[in-house]
């Protein structure tokens, strides 16, 4: 399965936007209190098991126990805080986001490929 850095500080946020100039990155972020979010973390697992781009990096970003951090990615990247959320961030910006049930295996592949 692919490798999923799970970002738990604010500077590990930063270097992981910065690292975007040179490759895109999906952002997951993961409420563990909620059942959608639970569903659209299936989802999102089983993107990654299938065949997800080799040529993205992958953050999670779990929104309850590094909250912090979760409001410092919608603040960065001026988007509303959603959870669950998935965002494509290329060059710093945010290029594509869903949230919700709208997260599932098959748009995460469109929007990858």
């Amino acid at each position: 399965m692919t490798n999923v850095n799970q970002l738990t500080t604010i500077d590990q946020l930063q270097e992981a936007l910065d690292h975007t100039a040179e490759r895109p990155l999906l952002v997951f972020k993961h409420s563990t209190r909620c059942p959608i979010s639970a569903g659209a973390y299936s989802e999102f697992q089983s993107y990654l098991g299938g065949s997800p781009s080799e040529e993205v990096d992958y953050g999670l970003i779990y929104v309850v126990e590094n909250r912090d951090v979760s409001n410092a990615a919608a603040e960065k990247l001026d988007l509303k805080h959603e959870s669950p959320q998935a965002i494509l961030i290329k060059n710093g910006e945010p290029v594509w986001n869903t949230s919700h049930s709208r997260i599932t295996s098959s748009a995460l592949r469109e929007a990858l490929s």
